[in-house]
């Protein structure tokens, strides 16, 4: 499925860059960690981190996660949104990031709240292109629930076939791909941390 440029740019608006910033900022110091050094370990450039701790740029999936693992912070924490005491996310809204490789976006729908360790995140995929994703941390789990289409979900090289309403949970530090196999494929991901 390919996305054409005012597709992208709906999407790329759509990423919280004040958020983003606030959280990188907020988490660096939190580790004592200098600009140099979490740019060094999370592979990514000095000039890229200190981009997007200002508010600019339009960050991968890849490039936010490699900073999470860094930090050792949840991916949430990144875009945690206000949490009223009812929250509507509609199709299509809400802060979501693509991936760079791959037509694959996830949508944070609720951020764990202080005290519990869960992510619930909305995934739109096409077909094409394989979301490969490095371990998270220690004893992370994906818990997926297929809404639409098909997909190949799970740890590499023993992702399962889901169809709608199929579930499937495993651990995520290990290495793991969601592969649409259907277009307009959709699921919910819960990220449990330990």
């Amino acid at each position: 499925m390919e996305r054409t440029v005012a597709q992208q740019e709906q999407v790329s608006a759509k990423v919280p860059l004040e958020s983003i910033a606030t959280a990188l900022r907020r988490e660096r110091a939190r580790a004592g960690l200098s600009l140099s050094e979490v740019a060094r370990r999370a592979g990514v450039s000095k000039s890229t981190l200190s981009h997007l701790e200002a508010g600019n740029g339009n960050p991968s999936l890849e490039t936010l996660w490699a900073l999470c693992v860094t930090l050792d912070v949840p991916f949430s924490r990144l875009l945690d949104p206000p949490r009223p005491h009812t929250q509507v996310i509609r199709a299509g809204e809400g802060a979501a990031v693509a991936a760079a490789g791959s037509d694959y976006r996830a949508t944070l729908l609720a951020a764990s709240p202080p005290g519990a360790r869960r992510d619930v995140y909305r995934i739109d995929a096409g077909p094409g292109t394989v979301r490969a994703s490095d371990p998270h941390m220690p004893g992370v789990v994906e818990h997926v629930l297929l809404a639409s289409g098909r997909a190949l979900v799970g740890v590499t090289g023993e992702a399962v076939e889901l169809r709608p309403g199929d579930y499937v949970a495993y651990p995520a530090d290990l290495p793991h791909v969601f592969e649409a196999l259907a277009p307009d494929t959709r699921a919910v991901l819960v990220l449990e941390h330990p």
